[in-house]
């Protein structure tokens, strides 16, 4: 795709931009491919490129000395996966992976850093984007611990059915599992209680929403608490 004909339209923080400020950034984003499983980043070691999705979606997992992993956050077209850059700092201790293929612009680190440092619009905006991202965080760790795994699990599928914008997506129990940080018999038990209400249908590594006020309802106030703050304070 020519640099010329890059839409901002795609992802929400680009399309947030003013066109002065968007065009500014034009000339350093480059359109790729995610596949899945691709790591973006790994734990503790230099972030080097930022992504603005425009599908797809990556996972932001903590992993433990085990072996074991959980993911603590998710990224698809309304944010950017890279946040540690803009925060003084070039590492985190999160690994970042493409949990459902798709395309995001890329961009050098070292552009955007000085793009934020400058201020104005586009520092505002991140900021903005880095408190959603807190209060999803925050309001994550209070639901691992408070609500069963049926409402988790109604929750994590409403968020990756909406950063799609599809009530069809490719995912196995088992990397439900470990998304979640729970064993697979658990999510079979759980997703077998949502089907058999016919709230969603799984198939072969494939989800499909089929009732989905039913499962808002059945979702803790979690899923509408991180909803409404993305809403607030970026208007998606």
């Amino acid at each position: 795709m020519s640099k010329n004909t890059l839409k901002p339209q795609v992802n929400k923080l680009l399309a947030a931009l003013s066109t002065s400020d968007y065009q500014r950034l034009v000339p350093h984003l480059k359109l790729v491919s995610l596949s899945t499983r691709q790591v973006i980043y790994e734990s503790k070691e230099p972030i080097t490129q930022v992504y603005f999705p425009q599908n797809g979606v990556v996972s932001l997992v903590t992993n433990m000395e085990n072996g074991s992993m959980m993911e603590v956050g998710v990224v698809s077209n309304e944010g950017m996966v890279g946040i540690p850059i803009i925060l003084g700092g070039n590492t985190t201790t999160t690994k970042a992976f493409v949990q459902v293929s798709g395309a995001a612009m890329q961009m050098d680190a070292d552009v955007l850093r000085t793009e934020f440092n400058q201020g104005g619009a586009i520092q505002n905006l991140l900021l903005r984007y880095v408190q959603a991202v807190y209060t999803e965080l925050a309001q994550g760790c209070a639901c691992n611990r408070f609500h069963t795994l049926e409402e988790r699990l109604a929750r994590w599928l409403l968020t990756v059915s909406d950063r799609l914008e599809s009530e069809d997506f490719p995912l196995t129990q088992e990397f439900i599992a470990q998304m979640l940080g729970v064993r697979r018999s658990g999510v079979t038990v759980a997703a077998n209680t949502l089907s058999r209400t016919g709230m969603i249908r799984y198939q072969r590594g494939h989800i499909s929403i089929l009732k989905r006020e039913a499962l808002e309802a059945t979702s803790c106030e979690c899923y509408q608490v991180i909803q409404g703050e993305f809403a607030r304070l970026l208007g998606n």
